[in-house]
């Protein structure tokens, strides 16, 4: 499902009882606008002349986190991957696959794994998070 007025994410951020701000709207605008998890940096170039600085982005993501909005599909090379959370849910998240020749990371919001059960005494998984590597069709 993608979205892309603004009517939209003004709707989703009253639902979610928060202000609609630009900032809010623009980011928003950006995640409903991929396919694919992107990263902090990559979404302040996909915002592109209504610069907001880096503090801003990093606020507004954090404040879409915590009210469910938007969530960290992975880290990688210590860089938190943002997407819309309507494909998951609370303790699941889809599987993501990442291309190890090219780099492109896809979502795979078809395929449904069943949750993890601890095999170790105590340990409480709480989400699960599943990213695959291997090579993409046109790398293969």
């Amino acid at each position: 499902m993608k979205l892309n007025s603004d009517s939209q994410t003004r709707n989703m951020l009253k639902a979610a009882k928060l202000y609609c701000t630009e900032v809010r709207i623009a980011i928003l605008k950006v995640l409903m606008k991929t396919d694919k998890p992107l990263s902090q940096e990559q979404i302040a170039r996909r915002l592109g002349k209504k610069h907001f600085d880096k503090v801003t982005i990093y606020r507004t993501l954090e404040s879409l986190l915590k009210v469910g909005l938007v969530h960290k599909a992975f880290i990688e090379k210590r860089a938190c991957h943002y997407e819309l959370a309507h494909n998951c849910t609370a303790s699941q998240c889809h599987p993501h696959f990442t291309c190890t020749s090219c780099g492109k990371t896809h979502c795979l919001t078809e395929i449904s794994l069943p949750m993890a059960k601890s095999p170790h005494k105590g340990f409480v998984i709480q989400r699960q998070q599943v990213r695959l590597e291997g090579l993409c069709p046109a790398c293969a």
